[in-house]
């Protein structure tokens, strides 16, 4: 403790811009990436400068502490944990230093993400090659440490092949320059003298020494990215130091900037997809597709397809793909932008003809070859679950072979699973012959790890039977670096040796990774016979994990999807402030490390959770945009349920959490409580009383509910027999905005629907379950419930309008009564407005108004109802609907209203929504 004290004292000297964190949460934030591992760190730096990232390492050197860097932390070997110092480049060090159009090349520091570069690059016609599925959110220097390669790597290569320059420094302090160098310049280098010229004597000496070895065993196919490429050395590739570090997997050298190649971006693209019987005849003819040089080959499976139908409303990938049950999408680009329909059908034609596909589809409309990207970039989020449901897990997730291998090498990996009574869900870039699956190993058994680690050592070798190599772009890590001997030979093992000692000769960077490695079984986050500490009983069901929030929790893998800057709603708070603590998988870890016991420990009360969850929306965003369905507002439901038991609350839960309750009692008398919230100094005490932000206006209550409205009206004369339907009148339509109920029932009435109304007084209990009032909720809903299920017993069903009490009634219904039949009729029978009139009124005409209209989708919506009924019921009124893909309004209910939360909200709002 008095040196770690210390540590963090010099620490926080050097660091001044960026952070120093030894404190819980933070570490707990860290503890894991996208790996099976779990090692919680002794402390984070984000360092806020090259500087300051230079001077972290020279502390960490005069202390002897191991550093590992991590830049999204989306490594899934167990690059990016460790027991020493977290660098996290991230967070500050992700500018865009030049980009030279002319020269095709661009400066960046380690921290930027690789889609920020591509926006940047974007106006001069340009962009970095590689691009993993993470694109959206791994960084440049987790690219490097890894060789990333990702879909368009049978085009443009490597990281490895489009690095130009890196600017180093070494545990030790010495910061150089690399690049490739002639015999002449590099004579010159060693001549010089110094660590660098040091560096550079001994990896010639190294070169010289193995000449034959490099020739032969490296470098023999682009996808063999395993141990460290020391071929590019070898004098005919120009020895060139920078591109060898290039997956070194952070053991080596810490990167502080580096120079890249760009290349054009294609004026015009073209997908064609081919449909195969199963994936390994996709195998088999990857090699042909080659012949008509595509800029991408990808290989998708069933599995993944099936998997998309189960996690996100409205998906319906069939309707894109052709048939089969294996599938490769192939892209080609084009320098100009003149459309050739007639020479893209021969094209796909001579694809079918000369791979043997059973179906083919050309895909020439923009937004449905990105829908069809979509299904392959998520594919490794939804592979970690097993078709039956079971945890899949990375391990083997990254071997390659030549292409001309691929099949045969599949139908191999399938039989060896099936010996050891294993699954998993293959798919990956076929055309480079790199396979990506997920397996259902059972790490929390003896057994389970005995067959994980004899699965292992029996994939590598029949890898290395097919010519291949363990990983293909994700780096060896700990998981594989242990059986690298079984794929290399001694004298290769001990060139990496060599390799190692001469940047880190005390092993300092990275230590466990690559040289030396931990066995693969050590550090899992799942142990043999390791139960958590504290017990976890929930009152919410949690049914699709079986009631266990372990492995709930356990679901967040760290693709880390909710760290991107664009796209879908997840995650708003993240957008809002770049800290991991308000990213989806930031605050999974931290409750995961609760729920261990073993870092948080104060269970159900842990501050450190209440703190990660504080800036939660409860938007669902996660629940569908998550590729594994991380329902963080469950969790948070759940927590805030637990963490205020028999405790004082904020007041927000009362004056916002009972909103049902006051808007009732207010709803007597409209005009005195519009008097009262309207303004003034009454207002302003009834804010600060309540929590609310002064900013905020209380929205006025209308002078006739809506029910009073109802009760009297005249209904519209029937044609004929009427279907009934029940409308929901949630507390805003019945409150605030009774004139959405008018327009309701008017349109609903011109469908042909007779339309009744639940008994008064009763609520879906939505607001006592976002601020964690469980027991009310379950009150409340089970109140409501017995008053509806008449009406649905008598098949009528339940028709909202508010998203989220509709979605409540669909979906957290079943969590809050889980035993209760009459909440499963709910989920049932509860329908949008939308697929009411799409579902049972496909033909009524509601005239054209013949416009365009620009769309947002509700969170809860999106997260759990879908909107193609939206979509169709607007066409066939005559609009023309543009929905928004980004964007969060930042009210989330009482989250926008609440004091301490208004500024984050405001900045939400403005991520794309709001001017």
């Amino acid at each position: 403790p008095r040196t770690l004290a210390r540590l963090e004292r010099d620490l926080r000297g050097v660091v001044v811009v960026g952070e120093v964190a030894v404190g819980v949460r933070r570490r707990a934030e860290y503890a894991q990436d996208a790996s099976t591992y779990r090692q919680v760190p002794a402390a984070v730096v984000l360092p806020g400068s090259t500087d300051e990232l230079v001077a972290t390492l020279d502390v960490c050197q005069r202390y002897g502490v191991a550093v590992t860097l991590r830049g999204a932390g989306t490594s899934i070997a167990g690059q990016a944990v460790g027991d020493g110092v977290v660098v996290d480049t991230s967070r500050y060090l992700k500018g865009v230093l030049g980009i030279d159009p002319e020269a095709r090349t661009a400066r960046v520091e380690p921290g930027v993400v690789l889609d920020e570069l591509q926006r940047q690059c974007r106006p001069y016609g340009l962009r970095f090659g590689p691009d993993p599925s993470t694109h959206a959110r791994c960084t440049i220097g987790g690219m490097i440490g890894n060789n990333a390669c990702g879909t368009h790597s049978v085009a443009w290569g490597r990281t490895a092949d489009n690095v130009l320059e890196l600017d180093v420094v070494t545990y030790d302090g010495h910061r150089m320059t690399l690049r490739r160098l002639t015999e002449d310049e590099l004579r010159d280098v060693i001549e010089e003298g110094g660590r660098r010229g040091e560096v550079h004597a001994r990896l010639r000496d190294l070169r010289d020494a193995h000449l034959a070895l490099l020739r032969t065993e490296f470098g023999r196919f682009r996808r063999q990215v395993s141990g460290y490429s020391l071929e590019h050395l070898l004098p005919e590739r120009g020895f060139d130091p920078a591109a060898v570090l290039v997956g070194t997997e952070g053991t080596c050298a810490v990167v502080l900037s580096a120079t890249v190649r760009l290349v054009p971006l294609p004026a015009r693209r073209t997908l064609v997809a081919l449909g195969f019987p199963d994936l390994p005849a996709a195998g088999d003819a990857a090699r042909h597709v080659l012949e008509h040089q595509p800029i991408a080959c990808e290989g998708l499976g069933g599995d993944q397809v099936a998997a998309l139908r189960r996690n996100v409303p409205d998906a319906r990938p069939e309707k894109l793909l052709p048939a089969g049950k294996g599938w490769l999408l192939c892209e080609f680009g084009y320098e100009d932008d003149v459309q050739d329909p007639a020479a893209d059908e021969e094209l796909a034609r001579a694809l079918g003809r000369d791979t043997g596909a059973m179906d083919v589809r050309l895909v020439a409309d923009p937004a449905e070859q990105a829908a069809l990207w979509r299904i392959r970039e998520d594919s490794s989020g939804l592979a970690t679950r097993a078709p039956d449901g079971s945890e899949a897990w990375p391990g083997w997730e990254d071997s390659a072979v030549p292409v001309e291998h691929l099949g045969d090498y599949l139908r191999d990996l399938e039989a060896l699973l099936a010996r050891h009574g294993l699954q998993g869900t293959p798919y990956g870039h076929f055309g480079e012959g790199c396979v990506h699956i997920r397996i259902d190993f059972d790490h929390g058994t003896a057994e389970g790890v005995r067959i994980f680690r004899a699965f292992m050592a029996e994939a590598a070798e029949l890898v290395g039977l097919h010519g291949g190599t363990l990983s293909g772009e994700h780096g060896d890590g700990q998981a594989r670096a242990e059986f690298l001997p079984l794929v290399y030979s001694a004298e290769a093992m001990a060139a990496f040796g060599d390799f190692k000692d001469v940047w880190d000769p005390e092993n300092r960077l990275n230590p466990g990774i690559l040289v030396h490695p931990r066995p693969a079984d050590e550090r899992l986050r799942i142990r043999p016979g390791h139960r958590p500490r504290l017990p976890m009983a929930t009152t919410l069901a949690l049914a699709d994990d079986d009631g266990d929030l372990s492995r709930a929790l356990r679901r967040c893998v760290g693709v880390a999807k909710c760290r991107t800057e664009s796209g879908g709603v997840m995650c708003p708070s993240y957008r809002a402030t770049h800290d991991e603590k308000d990213s989806t998988r930031g605050r999974a870890r931290v409750l995961y490390e609760m729920v261990q016991g073993e870092v948080v420990t104060a269970g159900w009360r842990s501050k450190e959770v209440r703190e990660s969850l504080d800036l939660c929306l409860s938007c669902k965003g996660c629940k569908s945009d998550c590729p594994v369905g991380v329902d963080m507002a469950t969790y948070k439901a759940e927590f805030l349920h637990q963490h205020y038991r028999g405790r004082l609350r904020p007041v927000t839960h009362y004056s916002l959490g009972w909103l049902p309750l006051w808007s009732r009692l207010a709803g007597r008398a409209p005009r005195l409580a519009n008097a009262v919230t309207g303004g003034g100094a009454a207002a302003a005490f009834l804010k600060r009383a309540g929590g609310i932000a002064p900013q905020r206006d209380v929205p006025p209550f209308a002078p006739q509910r809506f029910r009073r409205w109802f009760e009297s009206r005249t209904p519209r004369p029937a044609d004929g027999e009427r279907q009934q339907v029940l409308l929901w009148p949630d507390t805003f339509t019945e409150y605030f905005t009774p004139e959405v109920g008018r327009a309701a029932v008017e349109v609903l009435e011109h469908a042909g629907f007779e339309v009744l109304l639940p008994p008064d007084r009763l609520c879906c209990g939505l607001t006592w379950l976002t601020t964690g009032q469980l027991d009310k909720a379950r009150k409340v809903l089970g109140r409501t419930l017995e008053a509806v299920d008449p009406y649905l017993r008598r098949g009528i069903p339940l028709v909202g309008l508010e998203p989220s009490c509709t979605s409540l009634f669909r979906s957290d219904g079943t969590e809050l009564l889980a035993d209760d039949d009459r909440a499963r009729r709910a989920a049932q029978q509860t329908l949008t407005f939308a697929e009411l009139l799409d579902q049972r009124a496909p033909d009524v005409e509601f005239g054209r108004l013949d416009t365009t209209a620009l769309t947002q989708t509700h969170c809860h919506q999106h997260a759990t109802l879908g909107s193609a009924a939206d979509d169709r019921v607007l066409a066939r009124a005559g609009i023309d609907s543009g929905r928004l893909d980004s964007g969060c309004c930042g009210l989330a209910g009482n989250f926008g209203f609440e004091r301490e939360h208004y500024e984050v909200s405001v900045r939400v709002g403005e991520q794309a929504l709001l001017p």
